[in-house]
């Protein structure tokens, strides 16, 4: 998540426990037990729970084909120049940037800015994120592409930026042009020559913006809570906004996830709890562009409903729940052209960072995990009521197969405990809340409870968070890791355990589900710091090589490599290097006794830096060929670059900036990585 559509002054307030007093007290624990305590790498979890690509030991799915995969690569320095930096022997390629036209209908992207908004409708958006490859016919040369699109960066959008006459919005094809780069695009890639290219025109192509009209899913399709005068029968919204991480279903869908939404929205009157807490503007919002409604020129009310404010006698007439239409996992099925995007509202409403399943077990439900980013705030699984059947891996309608297994199931929220323990608290009407009495005592319906998902969490106690974002599953062990990137709130904490007030620099924590569905045991993974921190706060002993703060992104390939993005918010790393994606492989790191280890200043080294972005960026996304040999990473937001197609050159002179997907690759042909 770019810190440029975060809002620090909007976090939980609820009194429950807060994660950081829970870590205190497992930090003190640890020390003690650290040798005896971890949990078994390859026994006591075995066939339990969780997993990431696949648990088979057999490795199919690339590189070398051996489970004792290693990294190849030693740990690179930082970097502050306008250029990405891979070690030797790599290369790094400009893909697919913002604006690239995916069909004929949109004019090769314009150094001035002066592209249409139709123009952006058919080109690929802007602010690339989280991402996926899915390959054709299993090829790992060609393929599509599914990248969200976070935000806009209104400066390099537009020749002069962004146009009003006083507080309003002037220009309609301006506004048209910002909805339009948002979203998703699916797009066409193949590699010919040891080049990768966009398809243009491929039928493939296509663009999810923030106007495409998508279908409701679960228990809040055709609700009266979803019904708007777009709407009547509440069983459509319009466009998905903020898409910041993403997933993949078993079925082979792209999973995009709705994350700092609310800012796009207003509501000066009318409110709800639920509005504010989740964070719906009560005053203007991030674009403006509700300020154009009532213009000659507006289709549909496509401005006037970013003001929910009600001003009509019934919901049928105005655009009060038309923020009720976001805040979802939203379901693309790639393979299929023109097919229309599904909002999953079983899986919650909230602002998802990102989503990944767990392990399948033919005959057993199937598990999704998703946090909420935002300081304060919570873990959430979701539990299937149906069961998985083999046969659905390679379905000829993925996206009803989507409905078998997306709309109905139990919603969890996440409590941790000292001694590494922990629960899942379903979220339905007959949970019991703190004080006494049930979520049913405030919300009538299972739907209420979903539509207002983090209050029913703050009511059942569960556990805040230093703002939980990506999520990645171990193939190798069915661990499931967490991204916590920062708190900076977190200031009142005093306990000696724990020195690391106003953290600035964050942590990666790790669970396994238990035996039954509420249960689970935790550990802190690694710790995030500068090398020159003293040991209270670089509690995992890290070094110049592998310093790092504000962990984001992250992702499992197949053979167990864990890849750690970083959108760094600590001042001790930002004038040292770039935004940086790290590697290390979680598995290999266990004690005499055969449990993980944490990383700690004995085996930091096996943590080690493969890849900086250039200067101002996030580096975000990943996605990888079935052969392991060509890897997807996204730069976003950066801040004089790209100059050429070469990624790694360093910008002269002055850019426009492109955000852009960067293809890494061996110089030998060989799985990267390795």
């Amino acid at each position: 998540m770019s810190e440029a559509t975060f809002d620090p002054t909007r976090y939980n307030n609820s009194k429950n426990e807060p994660f950081s007093s829970v870590l205190d007290k497992e930090i003190s624990r640890r020390r003690v037990l650290k040798t005896g305590a971890g949990m078994s790498a390859l026994t006591m979890f075995s066939g339990v729970g969780l997993f990431g690509c696949s648990d088979d030991d057999d490795d199919n799915n690339g590189g070398s084909g051996s489970q004792e995969t290693s990294l190849g690569f030693q740990s690179i320095a930082g970097s502050k120049t306008d250029a990405v930096v891979v070690p030797e022997g790599y290369s790094a390629q400009v893909l697919a940037p913002w604006g690239t036209p995916l069909n004929s209908s949109a004019n090769a992207w314009k150094n001035d800015g002066s592209n249409t908004a139709e123009d952006q409708a058919n080109a690929v958006g802007m602010h690339h994120d989280g991402m996926s490859f899915f390959p054709i016919n299993g090829s790992s040369d060609d393929g599509l592409l599914c990248i969200n699109h976070e935000y806009i960066d209104e400066d390099a959008l537009h020749p002069n930026g962004q146009t009003f006459a006083g507080s309003v919005r002037t220009i309609v094809d301006e506004v048209r042009k910002e909805i339009n780069a948002h979203g998703v695009s699916v797009v066409r890639v193949k590699r010919s020559n040891g080049e990768w290219s966009v398809v243009e025109n491929d039928p493939l192509n296509r663009r999810y913006t923030g106007a495409s009209e998508m279908d409701i899913a679960g228990p809040l399709a055709g609700s009266e809570l979803l019904v708007t005068k777009y709407a009547p029968n509440g069983e459509v919204a319009r466009g998905t906004l903020n898409n910041c991480g993403s997933g993949e279903s078993p079925w082979g869908t792209f999973l995009t996830c709705e994350e700092n939404w609310p800012g796009y929205f207003t509501k000066s009157s009318g409110r709800s709890a639920g509005d504010d807490r989740i964070g719906i503007e009560d005053e203007g919002t991030r674009y403006a562009w509700e300020t154009l409604a009532g213009n000659a020129a507006e289709i549909d009310d496509e401005f006037t409903r970013f003001d929910a404010t009600p001003f009509a006698e019934t919901a049928a007439g105005d655009y009060r729940n038309e923020t009720h239409g976001h805040g979802y996992v939203v379901e693309i099925d790639p393979y299929t052209a023109e097919s229309r995007a599904v909002k999953r509202t079983a899986l919650g409403r909230f602002r998802h960072e990102c989503v990944v399943y767990g392990k399948l077990v033919e005959g057993q439900p199937v598990t999704f995990y998703s946090g909420h980013d935002g300081r304060f705030e919570y873990l959430y699984k979701f539990v299937s009521t149906a069961v998985w059947d083999n046969d659905d891996a390679n379905p000829s309608d993925r996206l009803a197969t989507g409905d078998k297994y997306l709309n109905d199931g139990t919603l969890y929220v996440a409590k941790f405990s000292e001694g590494g323990v922990g629960s899942w608290i379903p979220l339905e009407t007959t949970t019991a809340v703190t004080g006494g009495g049930t979520l049913g005592d405030t919300f009538a319906t299972q739907a209420e409870v979903i539509l207002d998902t983090i209050r029913a969490a703050d009511m059942v106690g569960a556990t805040p968070m230093d703002r939980p974002e990506w999520i990645a599953v171990d193939p190798k062990n069915g661990a499931v890791y967490l991204t916590l990137t920062n708190n900076t709130a977190r200031t009142t904490e005093t306990n000696p355990a724990n020195p690391r007030l106003n953290n600035a620099f964050g942590h990666i924590i790790r669970w396994m589900d238990g035996a039954d569905v509420e249960s689970f045991d935790w550990d802190i993974f690694v710790f995030g710091s500068a090398d020159d921190s003293d040991a209270s706060v670089n509690l995992s002993g890290l070094t110049e090589l592998n310093q790092f703060a504000s962990p984001d992104g992250l992702v499992f390939d197949p053979r167990g490599i864990l890849w750690v993005q970083t959108d760094n918010g600590a001042q001790e790393l930002t004038s040292y290097t770039n935004d940086q994606m790290l590697a290390v492989i979680p598995s290999k790191l266990v004690d005499e006794n055969n449990n993980l280890d944490v990383v700690n200043s004995d085996n930091q080294m096996e943590l080690r830096r493969f890849f900086v972005g250039p200067n101002d960026c996030e580096v975000t996304g990943l996605a990888f060929t079935p052969d392991q040999k060509n890897f997807f990473a996204n730069i976003q937001h950066p801040g004089n670059w790209p100059y050429t197609t070469d990624a790694t050159e360093v910008t002269v002179g002055s850019v426009r900036p492109r955000a852009t997907t960067v293809v890494i690759t061996k110089n030998d042909g060989g799985a990267v990585g390795e």
